[in-house]
């Protein structure tokens, strides 16, 4: 079978792939273009999708009876592509969860942080030289211990965000998700978005992306924000109605913004790049050697598997 990776990856994982399988590697690290798309299904068994590689119905409807049977893609999100039209027509899919969890939290943290203590914005006035010295009033920010948190889906990433929160920083958490969860820390469920919203000083976002949480956070969620209160997206970017955020920034709504996902990725509106307020990171969540190593190897685990006959480690099921 003959197994295409669409993006460069870890040497490790590379090295693996080439003694295991006939592998083809794409050398761009740009998303898939539509003729790409078409050809990943009549030129390959099996193709490794990542981010930004839209195998949406209209390309499934272009290739009816592909030769390629597994989309193992590199990733735990796959919103980007569409599993009941690929099962449809008899393509299965993998992904790659557990092995982003603690890296995406880490990341998190890090735009809490850099977001409520003003860090970027410090370091950008250092590095322009405008610096005039430390004084009693300079770039007061949120003291982050202690703080409400509220988490928008309490799934693994929102657990290993909660539980840094509580554990390193005293932080009383609340949550919304579609069900209770038993949880080895106290936290406290939310009735809706804006009484979660209502009552935090910090949210982060961790739901998965699709239809069903598309601009699940809009105008009405912002506008029950405390006024001092930041938002931390690692989701995926079009969670957030990204114009309502931008109206709620400039308005004063709420404090600040870290983002390390976009709308329209890879496109950062200008709006948000003027804003001192708001920290943005280039989709940097799993952006650590041994974690992308870690996700190749269960890309090729479950292509292992699917080569050998045996059940998938990792099947994504059409309902999600």
């Amino acid at each position: 079978m003959k197994l295409w990776l669409t993006r460069p990856l870890p040497p490790e994982v590379e090295a693996r792939a080439e003694a295991e399988f006939d592998v083809e590697k794409r050398v761009s690290t740009a998303p898939l273009s539509a003729d790409e798309l078409r050809r990943a299904l009549t030129d390959y068994d099996i193709v490794m999708p990542t981010l930004g590689d839209r195998f949406q119905p209209d390309v499934f409807a272009h290739v009816p009876a592909p030769r390629c049977r597994l989309l193992a893609n590199f990733g735990v999100g796959y919103n980007h592509i569409d599993v009941a039209a690929a099962r449809a027509v008899g393509v299965t899919v993998t992904n790659t969860p557990g092995a982003v969890t603690d890296a995406t939290a880490d990341i998190a943290m890090t735009l809490i942080l850099m977001t409520a203590r003003r860090a970027g914005e410090g370091e950008r006035m250092v590095r322009a030289g405008a610096w005039e010295g430390w004084h009693p009033t300079q770039m007061l920010g949120l003291h982050v211990t202690g703080r409400k948190l509220g988490i928008v889906g309490m799934g693994r990433i929102g657990q290993a965000i909660a539980r840094r929160c509580h554990y390193g920083f005293g932080m009383d958490v609340r949550y919304v998700s579609r069900s209770e969860k038993a949880l080895g820390f106290p936290a406290t469920r939310c009735d809706s978005l804006t009484d979660l919203a209502a009552s935090c000083d910090i949210v982060a976002v961790a739901v998965p992306g699709g239809a069903e949480t598309h601009h699940l956070l809009g105008a009405d969620f912002f506008s029950a924000m405390q006024r001092h209160a930041i938002l931390v997206n690692i989701a995926r970017g079009d969670v957030i109605d990204e114009a309502a955020l931008i109206s709620a920034l400039q308005d004063g709504q709420i404090a600040g913004a870290g983002l390390d996902v976009y709308e329209f990725e890879p496109v950062v509106p200008e709006a948000l790049k003027a804003m001192e307020n708001v920290t943005l990171l280039p989709h940097l969540g799993t952006a650590a050697l041994n974690v992308r190593t870690d996700m190749g190897m269960m890309v090729l685990d479950n292509v292992a598997a699917f080569v050998a006959g045996r059940a998938l480690p990792n099947l994504v099921n059409p309902s999600g």
